[in-house]
């Protein structure tokens, strides 16, 4: 352990209770769990999580980024031994992340950025409390990890030329460029208005496009280095994203969502004025819209998981997402074509021709190299795991390239065709990078990486539960159970809640890093005698549309609470749960969800761990609705506080641990104030853990051990003692299947 990495695990948190400290320090692992090798909390959050998988355009080289306790490396393989290795010898657990890879033209070097996002006052994130600050730069390494990495300069987004020689990047919300040589004097490109972001360079690399925000409209740009000139493209009062190139470097396609000033609470939206997708010509600006989406179903834009939301594919065919019949799916449309007359919707969405048909969810797409296909990962015929598929851009049946009980996401396609690198778990083993050769079967990009003392043998298998809510709403779960429980013996259960709320728990270890290690907590306490359900609730993603955009859910009414009670009354019923022992545990929406279950239901639920919830609407409009008019908009804000835990705070009885960073750039910091305060003075047990300068999304794995020892500890102390009288149980719970 690096002397700074000591240094920040002493000081770096706050807990109030000495006592509480006293027991996280010592905290083990129950008698039980010891006799049959439990795993550990550092091993389960020790193992390398991979992200930023990215392809080179040319030689079949991947890169991507391993997170092994807090530090981040970039590692790099290729064609034709794939052998695996770091290019980057980053060792402490500072909090800075590594973001924004993107190989140049020959595919010998990387470019990336080091450091992450600021806040609303322009301060990088330190979490580590690093004493001479940190900067978000721009750094170039070699691919084959032979020299040092080289810093390039401060900045964010960087975009390699497709010539090779140079980078546009932002800095302060302006585009710069630079020559990627050792040395060059980088210089300002455009002085312009708007936020700006998505920069991408023509394929022949004459003009750069990109993305310019203004508040409530939003165009896109293109920048001509020939001729010195700025255009936007069809500019209009709507806001113009997601641009793509032609192959030829002559188009533009872009999508246009329109105008909504008068926003709408944080809640459903089923449907709005129907989004289209524009073509215009890169020289003139000159623009037509040659695809709507019809009313109703599908006519607000959801996005897929991507580098870019519309890809330009073989046969001038330009592949979009899109929900008309209430499923995140693929479509294509040819790029020559025009939508018909404004209000001849119906007719314009017909012309898209459907890749993915099916009752399931399409997720992380990229084309593949030849442009003649797509890779997506969806749930199709499995629906709380991802499998990867394969389509033509054209049509046909899509091909499945990975299915059984893993989990896999992120594909892309090696450059130079021979195989497809993608991202890879299940329910015992982690995420991994894995590889499917053409030709051949699939298996582990970088196995050596995975520590050799992970307990992938001692964690048990979580089953799908699916059972009603409150209001008999289906709810799919993941239940996880002690391994060797004996019969007719009544264990301690925990609900746990995912944040977003726009995320969906899988049968194995997640896709996100947050909700990996998520994963990882909830295996340990099923490791300790626990029993351990994880809800996919309504809001969240996987189930379609119409799930998703649940009527009522959070500041307009509070919905899920159905969803909270249905959790905690199914596992009241379950002959191997004590129900006078039921806890609640979440994160983000997670913490929304798990301070509504105390506020409102601590008769059912003994305690709770809530890190950085939501528990009044009213204290995060600045973030989700910028411009609230709150005068004119009184009466949603009185639904948002009927919707808040605040709003039955009286109720609240049962003891809680509160986890922050004060740097929360999601959820205000004064969330978890304000519901100190009130919780204290009507004498409820709060513990509370504070980490300085932290984010919302922990940056330092020391962090987030900290956050689960604490969880662990209070569970421990709250739970498993014989503190709580056993509640009057009245009949058996809603009934579920397995």
């Amino acid at each position: 352990m690096s002397a700074l990495h000591a240094a920040s695990r002493r000081r770096a948190f706050t807990l109030v209770r000495a006592a509480a400290l006293a027991t996280i320090a010592t905290a083990a692992p129950s008698p039980a769990a010891a006799q049959r090798g439990a795993p550990t909390l550092e091993q389960l959050l020790g193992d390398p999580f991979p992200s930023e998988l990215v392809s080179a355009p040319t030689g079949g080289a991947v890169a991507w980024v391993f997170d092994t306790r807090g530090a981040r490396d970039i590692w790099t393989a290729a064609p034709p031994s794939w052998k695996a290795h770091a290019v980057t010898r980053y060792r402490a657990d500072d909090g800075q992340e590594l973001t924004n890879l993107a190989f140049t033209r020959d595919g010998k070097s990387i470019v990336y950025v080091r450091g992450g996002e600021p806040n609303g006052k322009g301060e990088i994130p330190n979490p580590a409390l690093i004493p001479g600050g940190v900067e978000r730069a721009i750094w170039l390494v070699a691919a084959a990890g032979d020299a040092p990495p080289r810093r390039i300069t401060e900045g964010y987004d960087p975009a390699v030329s497709p010539r090779g020689d140079t980078v546009a990047y932002l800095f302060h919300d302006q585009i710069w460029i630079t020559a990627l040589d050792s040395g060059a004097t980088p210089a300002q490109l455009l002085h312009t208005r708007g936020r700006l972001t998505t920069l991408r360079w023509s394929p022949d690399g004459s003009r750069l496009a990109f993305v310019s925000r203004r508040r409530d409209h939003g165009f896109v740009g293109v920048y001509d280095f020939a001729a010195r000139t700025l255009r936007y493209l069809a500019p209009s009062v709507d806001n113009d994203v997601a641009p793509a190139w032609s192959p030829d470097s002559r188009r533009i396609a872009f999508i246009r969502i329109p105008a909504r000033t008068r926003q709408e609470i944080f809640g459903a939206r089923r449907e709005g004025e129907p989004w289209s997708i524009w073509v215009a010509d890169a020289a003139t600006g000159e623009g037509h819209e040659i695809w709507r989406a019809h009313p109703g179903v599908g006519s607000v834009f959801r996005g897929v998981d991507a580098d870019a939301q519309l890809h330009w594919g073989a046969g001038d065919r330009i592949v979009f997402p899109w929900e008309g019949d209430g499923w995140t799916h693929l479509y294509s449309v040819r790029a020559a074509g025009r939508a018909g007359r404004a209000g001849g919707a119906g007719d314009a969405g017909s012309a898209a021709t459907l890749l993915t048909p099916g009752e399931f969810e399409v997720e992380h797409v990229s084309l593949a190299s030849d442009g003649a296909s797509v890779l997506y990962s969806s749930n199709q015929g499995d629906i709380d795991r991802r499998h990867l598929w394969r389509v033509g851009v054209d049509g046909g049946a899509p091909v499945q390239l990975t299915r059984g009980e893993g989990i896999e996401w992120r594909p892309v396609a090696a450059s130079d065709g021979s195989a497809v690198v993608f991202l890879r778990s299940d329910a015992r083993r982690p995420a991994r990078p894995g590889i499917l050769p053409r030709g051949g079967t699939a298996r582990d990009l970088a196995p050596e990486a995975i520590p050799a003392d992970f307990p992938s043998a001692a964690l048990v298998v979580p089953r799908q539960v699916i059972f009603p809510a409150a209001d008999g709403l289906g709810l799919h779960g993941q239940l996880f159970l002690p391994a060797n429980a004996k019969p007719g013996e009544r264990h301690p259960a925990v609900v746990f809640f995912h944040g977003g709320s726009r995320r969906q728990m899988l049968l194995g270890w997640h896709y996100m890093y947050y909700y990996h290690n998520a994963y990882a907590l909830n295996q340990y306490l099923a490791s300790r005698g626990y029993v351990v359900l994880s809800v996919n609730y309504r809001s969240g993603i996987g189930y379609g549309m119409k799930f998703r955009e649940a009527l009522d859910y959070g500041a307009t009414g509070g919905s899920e609470y159905n969803d909270v009670q249905g959790a905690g009354l199914y596992l009241r019923s379950r002959a191997d749960v004590d129900p006078a022992r039921i806890g609640v545990w979440g994160g983000s929406y997670g913490g929304y969800m798990t301070a509504l279950a105390l506020a409102r239901s601590s008769d059912l639920f003994a305690a709770g761990v809530d890190l950085h919830g939501v528990h009044d609407w009213n204290l995060e409009w600045d973030t989700l609705v910028p411009g609230w008019d709150m005068e004119r908009e009184q009466r949603a804000r009185e639904l948002a506080f009927r919707s808040s835990p605040m709003a039955d705070v009286s109720g609240w009885r049962s003891p809680v641990l509160l986890i922050q960073g004060d740097d929360d750039r999601n959820v205000n910091f004064s969330q978890t104030v304000q519901l100190t305060e009130d919780l204290r003075k009507q004498g409820v047990d709060v513990e509370q853990l504070i980490f300085p300068d932290e984010v919302h999304d922990f940056l330092t794995y020391d962090h987030w051990l900290r956050a689960y020892e604490a969880a662990v500890s209070f569970f421990d102390r709250k739970l498993l003692g014989a503190g709580a009288a056993r509640p009057e149980v009245g009949g058996q719970g809603p009934g579920a299947r397995e």
